[in-house]
């Protein structure tokens, strides 16, 4: 196997608005000859000093909680230009005998694929149970907070600059309660510049209605449907540091379910950003947004409430991209096992097309419980590849059923570019060759090195760090955005890069994936394109600015109002 190796240069442009980062690919592998094997990922996760171990609390008696622990972050919180990992733990329940408090780990990036664990310096080692998390600028100085959606009081970590957080969650009015959460998203609702904060909600729990089930004489975990549904949370940020919570007048209290995974995007094309919640068999969510921060539900009459069948799936992650490069955002959604995960096509904004089979997206993914998952393009060719990763949620399934392992293989599947996607397999390189009951996924450049590494958070065990070593045969782009009047992340603004006749589509999020957070820095490969023509934002706040005849292979920072056009009218 190859190992990367190179530097990175910073220099800024004479305008003083774009930041260009420029590294050395890494040396391709030699693997790379075969063409079954058009990505490879390398386990590092020994040497990257991470020691992380997750616990979801249990002891035996089968809390549903236990089941659904725990998400991650990829963020860069010290601002010195490589992603750190935020691992979310859960902590003990009723029975269980630890001989200290389950903590949350933050690790710092110190490149060459070392990381040190700065969490109690940082002061983010959250005790609660965690679930979900999202990461977003909340007050605009200028530094990346931490929110932690918990099953209990909910953690909101203000960013101080120097290396230290805060949990502000109290005074800032997000703490919540006891009730067990699920993803969450920092958005621009009603775009005026500031985040607000969608919290989602799995299930009314509480450890005196704790039930069990038995599968085939053995105990096991019981099924969301065992309790009440409940609803999801909004909260509109004031400005000042506090939030309000809007969920009843914005119409997101009105809808119950049992959440999981969710994404803020803009699946309309109307300027403003929706949110799509991935229910637990139940229905899914699709709230469309107003333009002024009201939404209506619309998961039935779009399409995406259920599958192409009009089946309930039991929905873990979604997340959203433009799969097949035609400007407009899809979503794809995990599942339980002997259900397929489901791709659902973006048809002009108006509604979507579960086109799983027609391209093989859910190769592979119905003998399993899928849960984190990327659609992001691991080769660099121009089309985004799907990340899958894998495990079941009862630890004795082996014992009942002939096809279920609590540990699996996770999964990836290539997008040739000609509407298929194609399994790769286990043995091109040794990332995928891990059988663990892995939970949430996340994706970026660790390395800095223009390919987007893995890193999975595992159920009662350490996470697992990719490296990608695929064949760097091909170009890329990284784009960071900064905004001024929006939002300092750009989070919903809509980035599209264009590249002779092909014109990819992004947007920045926070919170996606099953629970987790990742891609502030938009990613793009380029296939064999050596120059891109244009690079357009379009922010949140509704400006508008372009950035031309850009060269490859770097990353580059576009600030607001830096190359100002006229704001376009939403249509």
């Amino acid at each position: 196997m190859n190992l990367s190796s190179g530097f990175h240069v910073l220099n800024r442009s004479p305008s003083g608005f774009v930041w260009v980062l420029a590294g050395l690919i890494s040396t391709s592998s030699l693997l790379a000859a075969d063409s079954s094997c058009p990505i490879l990922l390398h386990d590092v996760t020994q040497q990257t000093g991470i020691d992380f171990v997750h616990t979801d609390g249990s002891s035996g008696r089968r809390y549903i909680v236990e089941s659904v622990s725990s998400g991650l972050a990829l963020l860069d919180y010290d601002s010195d230009g490589d992603v750190d990992i935020y691992f979310l733990n859960g902590s003990a329940l009723p029975g269980a005998k630890m001989k200290s408090p389950p903590r949350n780990a933050l690790y710092r990036n110190d490149g060459d694929w070392k990381f040190t664990n700065v969490t109690q310096d940082a002061g983010v080692g959250d005790t609660g149970y965690g679930l979900g998390v999202c990461t977003g600028d909340y007050n605009n100085d200028g530094h990346l907070d931490i929110f932690v959606n918990n099953f209990g009081p909910n953690a909101l970590y203000r960013n101080n600059g120097d290396g230290t957080f805060t949990n502000v969650a109290q005074p800032a009015g997000v703490a919540g309660g006891d009730q067990v959460g699920a993803g969450a998203s920092f958005l621009d609702m009603d775009r005026d510049g500031d985040l607000d904060l969608f919290v989602g909600r799995y299930v009314d729990f509480k450890f005196e209605t704790h039930k069990i089930s038995h599968m085939g004489g053995f105990p096991s975990y019981v099924g969301p449907l065992n309790y009440p549904p409940t609803s999801n949370l909004l909260y509109r940020n004031d400005g000042n540091g506090t939030f309000t919570d809007v969920s009843e007048e914005t119409g997101i209290s009105a809808h119950l379910g049992s959440g999981m995974g969710t994404v803020c995007a803009d699946y309309d094309n109307d300027g403003d950003t929706d949110i799509m919640i991935g229910n637990d068999l139940a229905a899914n969510f699709l709230f469309q947004n107003d333009g002024k921060g009201r939404f209506k539900e619309v998961g039935l009459t779009t399409g995406l409430a259920y599958d192409m069948l009009g089946m309930v799936h039991g929905t873990m992650a979604v997340e959203c991209a433009d799969w097949n490069n035609d400007g407009l955002l899809d979503f794809y959604t995990t599942s339980y096992q002997r259900q397929l995960t489901t791709l659902y096509q973006n048809m002009n904004g108006i509604y979507f097309e579960d086109i799983t089979r027609r391209t093989g997206a859910g190769n592979e993914t119905y003998p399993q419980v899928t849960w984190g998952t990327g659609l992001i393009d691991l080769d660099n060719d121009s089309h985004r590849d799907l990340f899958i990763a894998c495990g079941h949620l009862i630890d004795n399934v082996e014992k009942f059923d002939d096809i279920a392992h609590y540990n699996a293989h996770n999964i990836i599947l290539h997008n040739n570019g000609q509407g298929r996607f194609v399994n790769v397999p286990q043995n091109c390189d040794n990332g995928l060759l891990p059988k663990l009951s892995s939970r949430g996924a996340a994706f970026d450049d660790l390395d800095n090195d223009g390919d987007l590494d893995v890193v999975i958070l595992n159920s009662r065990s350490k996470p697992t760090i990719l490296r990608n070593d695929s064949p760097a045969t091909n170009h890329w782009i990284q784009i960071q955005l900064r905004g001024t009047t929006s939002n300092r992340d750009g989070i919903g603004a809509r980035v599209s890069v264009k590249t002779g006749k092909l014109t990819q589509i992004d947007e920045v999020h926070s919170g996606r994936s099953y629970q987790s957070d990742y891609g502030k820095r938009l990613h793009f490969g380029l296939g064999k394109r050596s120059s891109v023509e244009q690079i357009r934002v379009n922010w949140i706040g509704g400006g508008v600015d372009i950035v031309r005849d850009v060269k490859v292979d770097r990353v580059v920072t576009i600030v607001e109002g830096s190359s100002r056009q006229q704001p376009e009218q939403a249509p």
